[in-house]
């Protein structure tokens, strides 16, 4: 998932475009390319072949709205549609780009991803992600009516970030530093935290997000101080420990641990958590912690902040243009 996300190019598959049969779609330049200066740098791309384009869709227009949504972040990426053709599965059409950096040597890579037949998701590797002209734009709608876990900073969803995150995974308590200094950048962000527990490796997160979800219900303002003290006590929650730090860890966030426990064992509050995991589910989540920014699943802690930060001003950008 995070081969295309991330934009990786160089870890997706590569390959030259071979020629098809069929009459060719029109290839275009993408924008970020036609954005460059003649005097400035010197088109770096070898010229596209009509011969090449012989699946009947997507069109090269799509697959530059696709590009753009996971690159547009990076003013010195450019690329073009090398390719869109036609393969021997029914309905599956194979996409080739060039991509390179903005500047006087720039070196060109040859990349490659396929699309399913609806033209909702492409495949790089052994990563499958949503595709299309607005490729997060199903997922934001899924958030926007289901992300219903407790949030931080503003009511308003222009710009909403979910995080799915698990109480016992490691890689999530190194996250909440980014997740912190991400409410202090962005104030009028919706920052919404979704229970994700995985189980079957985590023993105690269950049950650790049941807690959390029953000290929403009962006192809104202990559940971020609660997800913090299970976090720097998370080292406690082993077989002979665990449910006294998950206590513990109530009574710091000023929530009463009996009356926890005892909603904690309810069945409204197992539904509760596992319609956070299904919500997880529904938009792609399949590790954590991962960032939906706006509907965008991101890799938390795989990319650097400065990077994030790039990411997120471009989906303001983009809300601005709107």
């Amino acid at each position: 998932m995070a081969v295309i996300a991330m934009g990786a190019v160089a870890s997706m598959a590569a390959a030259q475009a071979t020629g098809g049969g069929t009459t060719p779609a029109s290839p275009a330049a993408s924008p970020a390319l036609s954005s460059l200066q003649p005097s400035a740098v010197k088109d770096p791309f070898p010229p596209t072949d009509p011969r090449f384009f012989t699946a009947k869709s997507p069109t090269t227009e799509t697959v530059n709205g696709f590009l753009r949504s996971i690159w547009g972040y990076d003013p010195n990426r450019i690329w073009r549609v090398a390719a869109i053709q036609a393969t021997q599965a029914p309905g599956v059409s194979k996409v080739t780009i060039f991509v390179a950096e903005k500047s006087a040597d720039a070196k060109v890579q040859t990349s490659s991803f396929f699309v399913t037949p609806d033209g909702k998701h492409a495949i790089a590797g052994d990563g499958i992600v949503s595709f299309g002209a607005k490729p997060f734009e199903d997922n934001r709608k899924l958030l926007e009516q289901r992300a219903d876990g407790p949030y931080r900073g503003s009511a308003s969803k222009v710009l909403e970030l979910v995080e799915f995150s698990d109480l016992q995974c490691p890689h999530c308590k190194e996250a909440q530093g980014t997740m912190d200094q991400l409410a202090k950048d962005y104030p009028n962000a919706r920052i919404v935290y979704q229970s994700y527990p995985l189980s079957e490796i985590h023993p105690f997160a269950f049950k650790a997000a049941a807690y959390g979800d029953c000290i929403a219900k009962q006192k809104a303002s202990a559940f971020f101080p609660y997800v913090q003290a299970v976090f720097d006590t998370q080292g406690g929650l082993t077989p002979e420990d665990g449910d006294q730090t998950l206590k513990n860890a109530v009574t710091k966030a000023g929530a009463d641990p009996t009356a926890v426990d005892a909603c904690a064992a309810t069945q409204a509050t197992k539904d509760a958590v596992m319609n956070s995991v299904k919500l997880g589910t529904d938009v792609g989540v399949d590790q954590t912690p991962l960032l939906a920014v706006n509907g965008h699943l991101l890799p938390l802690t795989q990319i650097p902040y400065e990077t994030l930060k790039q990411m997120i001003n471009f989906e303001l950008s983009e809300e601005s243009a709107k």
